[in-house]
């Protein structure tokens, strides 16, 4: 008997929808000339697209700063939800001061297309380094999520949100599947444990590896790459996408796995987006999340398993997906296996391992990496993509 039967509820119990009907984008096109504008950065535009998708639920706007000092400090809404990584829409105090609560405010891109619309409710400055500390633990502006941060608007916005149009990804149509698609999607396939798995890099050995240890013992694998902002330096969604179909045709079996996007942009928030990345793929409709090595990291900012020891600052009942931790995998020359070293008796130099900027590096200068680290297929079109790249 499945403690679900219907899927696990969304996080909060609800699966928020704030896509406009068609009755309210009419009347907010009706209205559109008359109202006040902010223009929205890649990443508020893409967590707009998340709220209104439920993706963030339970939220359904821009934090007011009730919840957003309570998350900051203590990781929970101020309902006591856990929660860990704020979402708010910072702006300058002269675009601020144009604004006033109560009323409605459009939402552009950075085009200038009607992307969304803000009820705002309240305007709140807020201590930029307070949340670099406490979130990204350093105040240092060359992290990337604490330069984000630093860089943005003194004033927060508030207030629920509506997004004008559900619009296909301009890359990857056919993989958008939003919450309440993937959730019927798993019900179609009679899947009631689903493990997720978040990525940011392209598709290696020791990925597979864990995806393929967690799918023993669930019914459905969730693969989600983030396709949302990155850093410049990371490899282009498009070529990992790519890898992921080259990996979806030869190597998973197709009948238990599920290559969606997720169109959220990254943090670096590391033991913080840990639990942030866990909770969207709760909403995704996931009873299960893979943690791996130095989740979310960047730099040497976090320590290797921070990641997976947060989990135990909360109750899995409250947090309502349980994570699956799993060690560093590599390719053990002794065994001729992956491995970690929970079952590999290898010594160090018994196991192959490369970082992904030995990999960058290697591609760059036109090297493969060794089958061990990459099927040969990944390997061909990542070296391909970075000779046309550079």
């Amino acid at each position: 008997m499945s403690l679900y039967p219907n899927g696990i509820p969304a996080h909060g119990g609800i699966l928020i929808d704030r896509i406009a009907t068609p009755e309210q984008k009419a009347e907010f096109l009706s209205k559109a000339e008359q109202l006040p504008q902010v223009t929205l950065d890649a990443r508020a535009l893409s967590d707009l697209a998340m709220i209104a998708i439920g993706g963030f639920s339970p939220l359904t706007g821009f934090m007011e700063e009730n919840d957003y000092l309570s998350v900051v400090k203590s990781m929970r809404l101020a309902n006591g939800l856990p929660w860990s990584i704020p979402v708010t829409l910072s702006v300058t105090p002269g675009e601020a001061d144009a604004l006033k609560a109560g009323s409605l405010v459009r939402l552009n891109s950075e085009s200038g297309t009607f992307a969304g619309v803000l009820e705002l409710t309240q305007k709140y400055r807020y201590d930029k380094q307070e949340e670099a500390v406490n979130v990204y633990r350093t105040d240092e502006e060359k992290h990337p999520g604490v330069k984000v941060v630093y860089e943005q608007g003194d004033i927060n916005l508030a207030g629920p949100v509506w997004l004008i149009e559900r619009q296909a990804h301009p890359l990857f149509p056919d993989y958008q599947i939003d919450p309440s698609a993937s959730r019927s999607l798993f019900r179609e396939r009679g899947w009631q444990t689903v493990v997720g798995f978040q990525t940011r890099n392209p598709i290696h050995r020791a990925h597979e590896y864990i995806q393929k240890c967690a799918l023993e013992t669930v019914d459905g694998l969730f693969l989600h790459p983030l396709v949302g902002a990155t850093k410049s330096d990371d490899i282009p969604a498009e070529v990992r996408m790519r890898c992921y179909e080259i990996m979806m045709e030869k190597y998973f079996p197709k009948d238990r796995v599920i290559l969606a996007i997720n169109p959220a942009a990254m943090r670096y928030a590391g033991p913080r987006e840990a639990i942030f990345h866990a909770l969207v793929r709760k909403n995704y409709g996931c009873t299960h999340f893979i943690v791996g090595r130095d989740h979310a990291g960047v730099g040497d900012y976090y320590g290797t398993y921070d990641a997976q020891h947060i989990f135990d600052e909360f109750e899995t009942e409250e947090l309502g997906i349980v994570p699956m931790k799993f060690e560093h995998a590599f390719y053990c020359t002794r065994t001729q296996s992956m491995a970690t070293t929970k079952t590999s008796p290898s010594a160090k130099e018994e196991r192959i391992h490369l970082s992904g900027t030995k990999v960058r590096e290697m591609l760059r200068r036109g090297e493969m990496p060794p089958p061990e680290f990459s099927r040969p297929e990944v390997a061909a079109e990542l070296s391909r993509a970075m000779q046309v790249g550079g």
